[in-house]
This record gives C-alpha cells, structure tokens and sequence, in this order.
C-alpha cells in the first residue's frame, strides 16, 4: 500500500533510546529534559529554572546533548572535581540532590526519578503522565509500585470502549477488553534478537522510496515513557536525504503520552493534524 501520510503518537521507533540497561548510557542523555519539565510542573526547580518551561527545557538539552553526554561518555576515567560538577549540574536540572545523582553514578533511571524527585512528601510520578501523582505503601526503595497516570486513565477509557461496542456498534461477545497487555501472539522480534528493536531504517527506506511521503510526530513534554528527546534523536539519526528532512513534522505539547487528554493538547493537537491532513492530501478542484 503506498501512503502519502503517516502519524507517530508519543511514539518510540529505536528501543535503545528508552531501555535502560548496563552499558546503555543513551536514556540517561534523552530522557533527563522529560526530568527537568517534571521538576518544572511540581516546582522542584531553582528559582532562575523555575521562570519559564521552554527556557528550563533550552537549558536542559544544551546540557544533556552536551556536557552530560561527554561526562558519561568517559565513564570512571572522568575526573572528581568533573564528576562533582556534572552531579550538581544534573541536581539543578531535576530537582534531585547532587548526593542522590552522584550515589546514581550520574545515571538516574525513570523508575528512580519518580520515586525520588518527591519522595520527602511520600509521592510518586506518573511513567504516562508525570503530572500525575501516587502514593506508595511506603516512602523507601528505588521504584514506585504503579503508574498513577495509567490509573487514572484506564478505567474511564475501559468503559467508554464497552459503551461503544455495546451500544453503538451493539457488540455482544463477552470478550474481556485488554487495555495495556502482552498477549499479544503471534508476535515476534526474531529479526531484532540480540540488539534493540529499531524500525527507524525501515521509516528511512519507505520515506527514500516514496519521496511524498510526510510523518507527523506528537510528542508529550511529560511523556517519562517515550521522551520527546529520544524521539528527536531517532529522526536526526536516521540519515535521511536533506531533502526528505521537511517531509517530518514534529510538535511538542504541554502534556503526557496521552496528549489528548488534556484539553489545550486536544485542541492544539487537532489543529497540527488538520493542517498536516491538508498538506499531505491536496483539495480537490472545484
């Protein structure tokens, strides 16, 4: 099937970008603006970050693609007065303490973020959605026990889903709906065995193929599943054609991986998709 449009929703097209994993230093770089933004929403920021997001993320990723990527890069032949620095640099920017962050080898994982950055109050953030928050039976250990964002959010769609098949399209099986699962057979990543799942040649080959074709990407500024960094970072690493590169459209929105759950995201986002919509399918003559 030829397509002339397609649309990347809170998307991962590389999984090295978001597992973390000994030896894997790529999600400490990509997701530490997704930490910053978060710190940004519960006011966990300095005073001088705290003034405006867009100005606190500039500062987030200038620091991320920069110094923090060459600091990791060198691993235990990184000096300690460097390694000091970098630790206090990465506190500023996350709202975590230079103690916790050197204590983390200067490698926090998202599991460790949310359960850290507002651990004093005994709450947690959410993996979808860092704007939402939890609460843990208890206030120790290095991860939380659920995703809030999820919880919030997968009941309501479970039901409105059961609302439309029964009485819409008056579906009447009793078939459990699974909203978030792994049973999902036949699968297989049998061409990914031993190295991460990546279909980002594969999107540079359909769009080299057919040079009409254009990608919308919508990311979510608290999206801690699939930050917006690591997303950009696929898209500048395919190699794409110079003149390709227009063909991608790439919008942030002030929300989580569900951007359309929040009503100004919701808005914005329809907008984005209506213009892309007309741009990739011309108007027919009158």
């Amino acid at each position: 099937m030829e397509l002339n449009g397609i649309v990347l929703v809170s998307s991962v097209i590389n999984f090295q970008t978001i597992r973390f994993g000994v030896g894997n230093d790529l999600p400490h770089i990509l997701f530490l603006p997704t930490y910053t933004a978060t710190a940004w929403y519960h006011k966990q920021l300095g005073p001088e970050l705290q003034k405006s997001l867009p100005a606190a993320l500039a500062a987030a990723e200038e620091f991320a693609l920069g110094d923090y990527t060459l600091a990791l890069m060198r691993g235990s032949e990184l000096k300690s007065r460097e390694r000091k620095r970098i630790a206090r640099e990465v506190a500023r920017l996350t709202g975590l303490s230079a103690t916790f962050v050197e204590r983390s080898n200067l490698r926090i994982r998202m599991s460790q973020f949310a359960k850290e950055l507002l651990r004093k109050r005994n709450r947690t953030v959410g993996r979808f959605d860092s704007r939402y928050l939890g609460r843990d039976r208890d206030g120790v250990g290095d991860g939380y026990d659920y995703d809030p964002s999820g919880a919030a959010i997968f009941g309501p769609f479970t039901a409105a889903l059961y609302q439309y098949l029964r009485n819409d399209l008056k579906v009447e099986q009793d078939v459990p709906y699974e909203i978030l699962t792994s049973k999902v057979h036949p699968w297989s990543y049998e061409s990914f065995e031993n190295r991460y799942v990546d279909s980002s040649e594969s999107l540079r080959q359909a769009m080299t193929r057919n040079p009409h074709l254009r990608v919308f990407v919508a990311n979510g500024r608290y999206d801690l599943a699939t930050p917006y960094l690591a997303t950009r970072y696929s898209f500048n690493h395919m190699l794409l054609a110079p003149e390709l590169r227009n063909n991608v459209t790439m919008r942030d929105y002030d929300a989580g991986h569900m951007m359309y759950i929040h009503p100004a995201s919701l808005e914005r986002l329809k907008q984005d998709l209506d213009a892309f919509y007309a741009a990739a399918v011309p108007a027919p003559n009158p």
